[in-house]
């Protein structure tokens, strides 16, 4: 079904390579979550006492399977970290939830596992608004009625936030690496091993997602939105990120949006959830488009939003021209590929390497299509650059050219278009030496406080 659905969507080009793709990648999957060692959480627990950060965790509950129910509480409660409270807001017409919760907490008798019944089903945010409400932590995090926390989670959480502070940052938002609990089969699979901070990629997708903690004095200003159901906490991070870029440089933005690059977060597969099926919950995605639409237009920036190849995943077009729109990009790059057709060049990390190199330049980069998305990088490749004007003669001092464009052909068929890019003609380099080049300009843009945005839809051939 997902095929076919994709198929309608992509065309049967597209459809065969994200195929072959799919097959090549759980051919090569090897993936197996390794749970810390009781001595490792030992460690924690002892050490836990030097860490004061509180958290309350917030699910919201309807008429949640029994199993189900009691596996998420027991994830919570077997934290090797203690200072958390558990707060579940239920909204179900029956007892169960209640009968069950009641019992866990007559259990533990500390009072940390809370209690609300909802007097109706207001939705998925109204009702998480109300255990957000009563939440008396320092960081207010989200966990599913029906997933699982890993029992260090909480843990990794508090060590990020005092190494934060450490340094005299206090993290606005925080969140971890995940994957999916096959609980018919009791395995792990698909592991989502997430970026640090990236605006133009979470302008891409939701890849923040779960786990997800909150400052919670700022979260309970904001509340969830009942607009965006079903995009609820995309449309919280957008929020957040927003409120950072508003007042902060690229850079402090950054800094308090904390990634703990650790599978700390479970996210159950059964009949009804999206993990399982993503298309179970299509008008999810509409509301994703919503969210990421309220974002562009807060900014006053002039866009079109779209869906792209992938449900949850979006296309930001700009109106007339991204730099015209956006005040914080300076250099928009494209991908180049070989004669075999994959990736030898375009986004580049802070040592020179490439991002995607070697990957075949139909395939998106596994699951979560991070090759096939917007993101920022520290460089792109020079040979397939715009650069914004003011960022020129850095240009020129770089390469000892001036700036000039030539025009390339993007895309085929009837979405073939045609845009400017850098004219390199007059360079005379080894690829190392386009590395070199394309790092230093990348370095001046980032002194001068711009992004360097990668789009994928744009590239050429080597030897073009």
């Amino acid at each position: 079904m997902k095929t076919v659905r994709y198929l309608k969507k992509n065309g049967l080009r597209r459809t065969y390579y994200a195929a072959r793709e799919r097959v090549e990648e759980e051919r090569s999957c090897a993936y197996v979550y390794r749970a810390p060692s009781e001595e490792t959480l030992r460690r924690q627990r002892a050490e836990a006492s030097c860490l004061a950060v509180r958290f309350s965790v917030v699910v919201p509950a309807y008429e949640t399977d029994e199993i189900f129910l009691r596996e998420m509480a027991a994830s919570v409660c077997g934290q090797s970290y203690d200072k958390w409270e558990l707060i579940i807001a239920d909204a179900s017409g029956s007892d169960t939830v209640e009968r069950v919760v009641g019992q866990i907490a007559a259990e533990r008798v500390d009072g940390r596992v809370r209690y609300v019944r909802l007097a109706e089903n207001k939705g998925i945010s109204a009702n998480t608004n109300e255990g957000i409400a009563l939440a008396t932590g320092d960081y207010i995090a989200f966990l599913d009625h029906d997933d699982l926390l890993a029992p260090d989670a909480l843990y990794r959480m508090a060590a990020a936030v005092h190494a934060a502070k450490q340094r005299g940052i206090t993290p606005v938002m925080l969140y971890t690496d995940e994957d999916k609990y096959d609980s018919t089969g009791c395995y792990y699979t698909a592991p989502h091993r997430k970026t640090d901070f990236n605006l133009d990629l979470i302008l891409s997708n939701n890849y923040i997602c779960h786990f997800m903690a909150v400052e919670s004095g700022l979260l309970q200003r904001l509340m969830l939105r009942g607009d965006f159901d079903g995009a609820q906490d995309y449309d919280l991070a957008l929020r957040i990120v927003g409120e950072l870029c508003g007042r902060m440089s690229v850079q402090e933005t950054a800094e308090r949006i904390v990634h703990i690059p650790e599978i700390l977060y479970h996210w159950r597969c059964h009949a009804g959830s999206t993990a399982d099926n993503t298309a179970s919950k299509a008008y999810a995605y509409e509301a994703g488009r919503a969210a990421l639409a309220a974002f562009c237009a807060a900014r006053g920036w002039q866009t079109q939003i779209g869906h792209g190849r992938h449900l949850g995943f979006y296309e930001i077009t700009y109106l007339p021209d991204v730099f015209a729109v956006r005040s914080d990009v300076g250099i928009v790059g494209g991908r180049i590929w070989d004669h075999r057709r994959r990736i030898c060049g375009g986004a580049l990390r802070s040592d020179g390497s490439v991002m995607y190199e070697g990957l075949h330049r139909e395939y998106s980069g596994g699951s979560a299509h991070r090759a096939a998305l917007k993101q920022d990088v520290d460089a792109a490749d020079i040979r397939c650059v715009r650069v914004r004007e003011e960022l020129w003669e850095d240009y020129a001092q770089i390469t000892g050219l001036p700036y000039t464009e030539r025009e390339i052909r993007c895309g085929g068929g009837r979405n073939a278009y045609r845009i400017r890019i850098a004219d390199v003609s007059g360079l005379s380099c080894d690829e190392a030496g386009y590395r070199k080049l394309s790092l230093e300009l990348g370095r001046a843009a980032a002194r001068r406080g711009y992004r360097v945005l990668w789009d994928p839809r744009i590239g050429l051939r080597a030897d073009t």
